[in-house]
C-alpha cells in the first residue's frame, strides 16, 4: 500500500478532521510537516493516532521540505489565495479547504491561475459532494425523475452551540473567514447549481444580527436545562471568550432568493441558533418532488400524479457534525482521484463559482436591492475563457 506523504498548511481543526478521516478509510499518512503558530487541529490527530509531523516556520520553509505526495491547506479563509499559490508553484497535488478563496478579486485570480498550463492537480473540500444521499439527489434528477425542475426551498439551521461557536471562532470575522455563507453554507450553493444546471442571474437577500449580540448578552440563557453550560465549545485560533460580546461582524441569520439563467428558483433560509436542527432541500419539478434530510440522512421522493406512498432511503451513518459519513466517503475520493485518476466530484472552477455566488448574495444584502449577476460572471468568463 502506498505510504502518502503530506504537508499541512494550516493544522486547524477542520484539516485535522479530514485527516483522521483519510486514516479511518485506510489511508497510509505519513505527516511529514506543518505550518500554524497554533495547531488547534494536533489534539484531533493525536485522537486518531496521527503525529503533525515537522513543525516548520513557514509555509515556504514547509515546501522546500518536499517532495509531498499531497499538500494540504486548512488556513484560515484570509490566507487560502496566498497558500494556494504557494502550493500551486511547488508542484504537487493539493487539497484546500472550502471556501477555495474568499472575495472576487481572489476568485478571478485564481481564476486565471487555473486556466494556465502544467498546474497540479487541485482538490477542494466541499465534502458534500462526496455524501451518498446528495449524490442520489442529483442521480435523480439528471435521470429526470422530477421531470423539468422548477423550484428549490432550502435551510440550513445550526443547533445553538454551532452558532454559539461560530460567534467565538475566527469564523465571526469577514476579514478572516469572509462572510458566514461563505463559510458556512457554500457547500449548499455549489450543489443547487448543480442540480439546477445554470449559473445565478439575479439575486436578493436579507440577513443580519439579532442573536449573538452585546444587547442579549444579559438576558439570554447560558445554562441547558441540565444545568450544563452553553456555548463551552473550544473556539480555536484567535477564538472568542463571549458569544455574544465578541467583535462578531458577520450575520448570524440570513435569507436568500436566486433566480437561475434558466429560470429555476431556491429559497434559502440560515439561522445559526435554532431548537430544532435543519439541513433540508425541497426539490420541485414537473413531474415529482423529494426531500432530502440532510441532518437525518434521509431522502423522501414522490412521483407528481400517484397516491402511493413516498419512496424513502435512511442512509444513516448520522454524526455530530451532521456530516453523516462525507468526510470519509470524501476520502476514498480523494484517495481513488491520486491514485486511478478517477474525477473528483467537484472541480476547482465549480468551487470557485460557488463562492462568486455566495459573494453576490451577500453584496445584495448590503445595497438592500436585487443585483444582477450577469456582468460578474461576464468578468469571469473573460478570465475563464481567455
Amino acid at each position: 500500500m502506498q505510504t502518502y506523504r503530506i504537508g499541512v498548511i494550516g493544522l486547524g481543526q477542520r484539516i485535522a478532521h479530514v485527516l483522521a478521516a483519510m486514516a479511518e478509510v485506510g489511508w497510509n499518512l505519513d505527516i511529514a510537516g506543518h505550518v500554524d503558530p497554533a495547531p488547534v487541529g494536533a489534539p484531533i490527530l493525536a485522537a486518531a493516532g496521527l503525529a503533525p509531523g515537522r513543525a516548520f516556520e513557514t509555509p515556504a520553509a514547509l515546501l522546500s521540505a518536499g517532495p509531498y505526495d499531497l499538500v494540504m491547506i486548512g488556513s484560515p479563509n484570509h490566507l487560502h489565495f496566498e497558500h494556494l499559490n504557494l502550493a500551486l508553484d511547488a508542484g504537487w497535488p493539493v487539497f484546500a479547504e472550502k471556501p477555495i478563496v474568499r472575495t472576487q478579486a481572489e476568485s478571478l485570480a485564481i481564476a486565471a491561475r487555473l486556466t494556465a498550463p502544467n498546474n497540479p492537480p487541485l482538490f477542494i473540500g466541499l465534502v458534500m459532494r462526496s455524501m451518498p444521499i446528495v449524490r442520489e439527489v442529483a442521480a435523480r434528477i439528471d435521470a429526470g425523475e422530477l421531470g423539468e425542475l422548477v423550484s428549490i426551498d432550502a435551510t440550513e439551521h445550526l443547533p445553538p452551540e454551532h452558532g454559539g461557536y461560530l460567534a467565538r471562532n475566527w469564523r465571526r470575522k469577514q476579514a478572516w473567514g469572509g462572510s458566514y455563507l461563505l463559510d458556512k453554507v457554500c457547500h449548499d450553493f455549489d450543489i443547487f447549481a448543480r442540480l439546477a444546471g445554470a449559473r445565478p442571474r439575479k439575486v436578493a437577500s436579507f440577513g443580519g444580527r439579532r442573536i449573538f449580540t452585546a444587547e442579549r448578552a444579559e438576558t439570554a440563557p447560558k445554562t441547558w436545562d441540565t444545568g450544563e453550560a452553553a456555548y463551552a465549545f473550544d473556539p480555536g485560533w484567535q477564538g472568542a471568550n463571549d458569544a455574544f460580546q465578541s467583535d462578531m461582524d458577520v450575520t448570524d441569520h440570513q435569507t436568500a432568493l436566486i433566480e437561475y439563467e434558466n429560470q429555476v428558483r431556491l429559497s434559502f433560509h440560515a439561522n445559526s441558533h435554532v431548537s430544532l436542527p435543519e439541513r433540508r432541500w425541497y426539490v420541485a419539478g414537473t413531474e415529482g418532488t423529494l426531500i432530502a434530510d440532510l441532518v437525518r440522512n434521509r431522502l423522501m421522493v414522490r412521483r407528481a400524479l400517484t397516491h402511493a406512498k413516498p419512496e424513502r432511503i435512511d442512509y444513516g451513518e448520522r454524526t455530530a457534525d451532521a456530516h453523516n459519513g462525507a468526510d470519509q466517503a470524501m476520502a476514498r475520493d480523494l484517495q481513488a482521484s491520486l491514485e486511478h485518476g478517477v474525477p473528483f466530484p467537484v472541480a476547482p472552477f465549480d468551487s470557485l463559482e460557488a463562492g462568486l455566488t455566495v459573494m453576490a448574495i451577500d453584496e445584495a444584502m448590503q445595497s438592500g436591492e436585487m443585483l444582477d449577476c450577469r456582468p460578474m460572471w461576464a468578468r469571469y468568463d473573460a478570465v475563464v475563457k481567455s
